[in-house]
Parts: structure tokens; sequence; C-alpha cells
């Protein structure tokens, strides 16, 4: 039997957090410690330039580093950040994603045209999108 598509985001390999960090009150950095708390038997790869190791485990800068297969990418950086991220998740092989950021429907037009623009990258990597904003399980192309 075929893998659905949705193993990848209920039963994960290997996750990356992009925007995880030492902050606890950040977003990024909850959903990094929850899953390594939680029993997730795969590895959760932390992803954030601006740190070289998080709670004892390396941080990585980007997906070039991790240099191994990824399921599922969660997602907390800025919506501004949020194409290069993506573009480095489709390069990667990544095919599922949640976003866990603001700055979709500030009801200015920079929030659509982000949006319209991740829209695109999921679609020419073919990578499945939950969230922004409760959008629901976005099916490229």
């Amino acid at each position: 039997m075929s893998a659905h598509f949705l193993d990848r985001l209920f039963s994960p390999n290997a996750i990356a957090v992009f925007g995880a960090s030492e902050k606890p009150e950040s977003v990024g950095g909850r959903v990094y410690d929850n899953l390594r708390h939680s029993g997730f038997s795969g590895p959760v790869y932390p992803l954030n330039p601006k740190y070289k190791r998080l709670d004892g485990q390396r941080c990585y800068a980007s997906m070039d580093a991790i240099n191994k297969p990824v399921d599922l990418a969660v997602i907390a950086t800025p919506a501004t950040s949020i194409a290069g991220v993506m573009h480095d998740c489709g390069r990667h092989g990544v095919r599922m994603a949640i976003i866990i950021s603001t700055g979709f429907s500030t009801g200015e037009a920079t929030g659509a045209t982000l949006l319209k623009k991740l829209l695109e990258i999921a679609r020419q990597y073919g990578i499945r999108i939950l969230g922004p904003n409760c959008l629901g399980l976005i099916r490229p192309g």
C-alpha cells in the first residue's frame, strides 16, 4: 500500500522547526521544546541561523546543513521570511509544512502579496500547507 500524503503530517519520520529558539515565549521555541519532550521518536531539527546549539542539540542555519530527509517542516518565522524557507524546504524534498506565522491577513496588500507568493512556491515544489491563518490543508497545483 502506498503512503498517503497525510502520513507526512500525522506520522512524520523527521521534523524541522524553523524559528526554533531558546526563548520560552517564542512560538518556535515552544514548538521545538514540545516536540522534543512529546515522545516523538524521530529527529527534530532546530533551524535558526542565530544559534549554533539549542538545548544541547546542534542548531542548523538551513536545510543544506541537515542533509537528511525531512517529512514535515514547522515554520514559526516572520511572514516576510517564509518564501525563502519554503524554497529551502522545496529544494530538499520537504512536502508538508505547518505555518505558524502572522502577517498574512493584516488587511494590507503586503499580507495578500506574501500569501500569493507562498502559494506559488508551494505549487512549484508540491508542498502541502497547513495554515497560515486557518486556510486549511492547501493542495498545490
